[in-house]
C-alpha cells in the first residue's frame, strides 16, 4: 500500500511538471503570436488552466516532503504525548477541512457537467474539463492527509528536523 501510495504522490507532482511546461508553452505562444501578428485564441485560459492544475496536482506531493508551510508556534509549547495528541488533532482536522474541499471540488465537476458550463472566453472550453484536475489534486490531497494521520497515529509518521524553521523564514 506504502509504495501504491508514493507512486500517486509521484504521478500526480509529474503531472503538475507536465502542467508547468504546458503553461510555458502556452506562454511562450501568446508571446510569439504577438509578435508575428497572429491571433491565437484561448492561450490566455489554457495558461490559466495549467497554471492551476499544476498548484492541485503538486499539493499532495508536497504536503509528503513536508514542504507546506506549518505553524508550530502552539505544537512548541507542548512535549510528549501531548504533542501527539495535537498533531493528531490537527491532522484529523486537516483530514476533514481536505475531504470538504475535494468533495466539493468533485461537486463542483458534477455540476458543470451537469449544466454544460463552458468558460465565457473565446476558448468555449467545457469547465468541467479544468475542473476535473483541480477535483483529482484535492482528492489526493485529501488521500495524503488521512495517510499523514494514520502514520501519526500508528507512531511512524516521520517527524520535521530543525531545518524547518529554515524553509519558513
Amino acid at each position: 500500500m506504502r509504495r501504491l501510495l508514493n507512486a500517486i504522490y509521484a504521478s500526480t507532482a509529474a503531472l503538475a511538471a507536465l502542467c508547468l511546461c504546458g503553461l510555458l508553452v502556452m506562454v511562450l505562444l501568446s508571446i510569439l503570436s504577438r509578435q508575428f501578428h497572429v491571433h491565437v485564441p484561448g492561450t490566455d485560459a489554457y495558461a490559466g488552466y495549467l497554471m492551476a492544475g499544476a498548484g492541485f496536482l503538486a499539493l499532495a506531493h508536497t504536503l509528503k516532503r513536508g514542504e507546506h508551510i506549518r505553524v508550530t508556534l502552539v505544537l512548541g509549547l507542548f512535549k510528549g504525548d501531548a504533542r501527539k495528541g495535537m498533531e493528531i488533532f490537527s491532522l484529523g482536522l486537516a483530514s476533514l477541512l481536505a475531504g470538504l474541499f475535494a468533495f466539493y471540488s468533485c461537486r463542483l465537476v458534477w455540476q458543470s457537467i451537469e449544466f454544460h458550463d463552458i468558460s465565457t472566453g473565446n476558448d468555449a472550453t467545457p469547465l468541467w474539463i479544468p475542473q476535473l484536475v483541480m477535483a483529482l489534486g484535492t482528492v489526493i490531497f485529501a488521500v495524503a492527509f488521512v495517510d499523514e494521520l494514520i502514520l501519526e497515529i500508528r507512531g511512524q509518521r516521520q517527524a520535521l528536523g530543525s531545518s524547518e524553521s529554515l524553509r519558513n523564514e
